[in-house]
């Protein structure tokens, strides 16, 4: 694949209107409301999508409900930027219905992450857009402190390049690769992206960094997801892989999550750098997906071309 085929939206400026989605699982009001708070001290004007509070069991309301509200707001031109409330389970169910003709007409910058991962990636394939790997607006202080709020007002707001540093504490950060690796960050969720294999929207990932995370998964799930990405062949043609948070991933086997990534991913031939601040733990930050990045073991650096211009 090209270096960087991305359509870039524009950048989040004061003042946009961005619409507040639930593609995924039911959300918090009072989660929230925090994030509200949060995005209009930024000078954004959030505005909740109609069902962005609906239940259904484990879904945000039924998938026609949910997609109407993605839709609607790629429709409608004084809508400058899609902020996905949390994730869960859903997104997959309704993400055939988006339309792709209306993301491409007038593109938007996208943020969300864990199942947001599959809207992501049929974006990326419906419309080559550019998004946001990042916290959604049910934000949670205690998870997410000021840093990761500045990490995703800089991804939606400054056209800049993010440089992720390592963390030497993160539970990941014993995954390491040498090396130094050029090309796309593509990816997110790993359960997601194992659960895109069959179907359109999983990338080709020929020349990419592969960014992965996951939370609540033990070991031996790590390893088996892996496995199956390295036995459909999807892994060979690889520059590099990201790790990020493997969060809550343990169980009563004396392997740890770490020992399971240096194993699945350490003879795959290429740069791997772990211990990245990006998923479901605390500290989370924010980065672009879709545009080209730079993995770099020697400095501990994951630097991402911007998703916004």
């Amino acid at each position: 694949m090209s270096e960087d085929q991305a359509v870039r939206p524009a950048a989040l400026r004061p003042g946009d209107t961005v619409m507040l989605v639930s593609p995924s699982g039911p959300t918090r009001p009072e989660r929230v409301a925090r994030g509200i708070e949060l995005l209009t001290s930024w000078g954004l004007r959030p505005v909740p999508a109609p069902n962005a509070y609906a239940r259904r069991g484990y879904l945000a309301g039924d998938d026609a409900l949910r997609a109407a509200d993605l839709n609607a707001a790629f429709a409608d031109p004084a809508v400058r930027g899609v902020i996905c409330t949390r994730g869960g389970y859903g997104a997959q169910r309704m993400v055939d219905m988006i339309d792709m003709s209306a993301v491409r007409r007038d593109p938007k910058v996208v943020a969300g992450f864990s199942d947001i991962t599959a809207l992501q990636l049929a974006l990326w394939r419906g419309a080559r857009l550019a998004s946001v790997h990042g916290p959604g607006a049910a934000w949670l202080d205690e998870r997410t402190p000021a840093a990761s709020a500045e990490s995703l007002r800089t991804a939606l707001m400054s056209p800049e390049p993010v440089v992720i540093p390592r963390v030497p504490t993160e539970e990941t950060a014993s995954v390491v690769v040498p090396g130094t690796a050029t090309g796309p960050l593509l990816g997110g969720n790993l359960c997601l992206l194992v659960s895109s294999v069959g179907t359109p929207d999983m990338p080709d990932l020929t020349g990419a960094i592969l960014l992965i995370e996951d939370v609540a998964e033990p070991p031996y799930k790590v390893d088996r997801m892996l496995t199956h990405l390295r036995r459909t062949g999807l892994l060979n043609g690889l520059a590099g892989v990201a790790v990020g948070q493997f969060t809550d991933c343990a169980d009563d086997w004396a392997v740890s999550v770490a020992e399971v990534l240096a194993d699945r991913l350490g003879d795959l031939g290429v740069p791997v750098l772990g211990g990245l601040p990006i998923g479901h733990g605390a500290g989370q930050l924010t980065v672009p997906v879709g545009v080209p990045a730079t993995l770099d073991t020697a400095a501990g650096t994951l630097t991402v071309s911007p998703a916004v211009r």
